[in-house]
């Protein structure tokens, strides 16, 4: 596959569900964000070894930012993985696992395809392998029902994890098969 922008290992997901939190507990490195939620616009990016890791801005509500500025940041997102798509090696979908089947309820209760949903589904179709982070699993009761109801909602595996407070070596984990299957090695620090 090469090296470099050829390896993406992408992470997306909705405004304040931990992608930052994340990247930077996987990689050991401070990350730029903005000072309110849904201000930053630019990935950041960090060389792992033959990949380029990419924290993509968080899409969806964020409140005290307008639906124009909130739809300029998801129409960045798709594009950036749509131009991309050929270098994706890995998308991680973060979610926060302790609202989701709140925010899914609400979104279906209006009709509407939930956005987490939506980003899934977008993510299948334009990548070779998606995971989704199930992140915040530390908040959660009921945590086997939790996680089967992403599961049959978003069709993708899904890994618990806790970015601030929890063991995230199994994520780390299937991130190096799945780039070793891809024929690319990362490194964690």
């Amino acid at each position: 596959m090469g090296s470099g922008q050829n390896n993406l290992l992408i992470f997306a997901g909705r405004s304040n569900v931990g992608k930052s939190t994340l990247f930077s507990k996987l990689f050991k490195v401070s990350v730029k964000k903005g000072k309110k939620p849904g201000t930053t616009i630019k990935p950041n990016f960090y060389r792992a070894g033959d990949v380029t890791a990419v924290d993509l801005p968080g899409y969806g509500y964020m409140k005290g930012i307008s639906y124009e500025f909130s739809e300029k940041v998801k129409d960045f997102i798709v594009h950036y993985i749509e131009n991309n798509a050929e270098n994706i090696i890995l998308a991680v979908q973060v979610i926060d696992i302790h609202s989701f089947r709140e925010i899914v309820n609400r979104w279906e209760s209006r009709g509407e395809i939930p956005i987490d949903i939506e980003m899934c589904e977008f993510l299948k179709e334009v990548c070779r392998n998606v995971i989704v982070a199930a992140n915040k699993i530390d908040k959660v009761n009921k945590k086997t029902e939790e996680i089967e109801f992403a599961k049959k909602k978003l069709k993708a595996e899904i890994i618990p994890i806790s970015a601030k407070k929890g063991d995230i070596s199994y994520l780390k984990n299937r991130i190096s098969e799945i780039c070793k299957k891809e024929g690319v090695s990362i490194k964690f620090k």
